[in-house]
């Protein structure tokens, strides 16, 4: 009768333990394979291609234009125009970029440009207004954040696109860049402006 222990037992066992850390870093490799290799402006969002929120926001308190208030948010006024909708917060860094690219977008006038003012307080959002002027035609503002989610808002600054129609084009996730602007805002913008000639 042979008692010799068996070799082979405590090398399998070894295999099994680092069966389940192996698959682990199979699966984190492949997540950040696909999370690092996507450019995340382009999430996709369930609302392309749905109505815009018929939300209504008020104005941003104190904010004029010409020496006249500037209004707030109206769903009705998407209908007809092209019309962009930034997210945006004087406390948020990305959008202290952005502001200067959606003054020079607004000199385009085939396009209405509008704005969420985001869980912001006003003498602030009219100071950021004030510092790099005020590309919007209306501002509404979104104090508790529920307007935003109705959006889909991830964070700020988040931009849509609406067609004349009313429905949602596109959406770009973070800020607008020189790049993007040119690269993507641009060309979209193109498309629904002659979706709706």
């Amino acid at each position: 009768m042979n008692t010799a222990p068996d070799t082979n037992a405590p090398r399998h066992r070894s295999w099994l333990v680092l069966l389940p850390l192996i698959a682990f870093a199979g699966l984190a490799a492949l997540f950040w394979f696909r999370l690092g290799s996507g450019d995340p402006s382009r999430i996709p969002s369930a609302l392309i291609g749905r109505p815009a929120p018929q939300t209504a926001l008020p104005a941003l308190d104190g904010l004029t234009e010409n020496g006249k208030p500037v209004p707030g948010l109206d769903p009705a006024a998407f209908k007809g125009n092209v019309s962009i909708v930034n997210v945006w917060a004087s406390w948020c860094v990305p959008c202290h970029d952005e502001a200067p690219l959606l003054v020079d977008l607004a000199k385009d006038k085939r396009i209405r440009i509008v704005g969420i003012n985001y869980k912001d307080k006003a003498d602030n959002a009219r100071r950021f207004l004030g510092r790099y002027g005020n590309p919007f035609a209306a501002v509404g503002t979104d104090v508790n954040g529920r307007a935003s989610i109705e959006w889909g808002v991830y964070g700020v600054p988040e931009t849509f696109l609406i067609g004349r129609n009313g429905t949602i084009a596109y959406k770009l996730v973070g800020p607008i860049t020189p790049d993007n602007i040119e690269r993507v805002l641009k060309p979209e913008i193109e498309k629904a402006l002659k979706a709706g000639a």
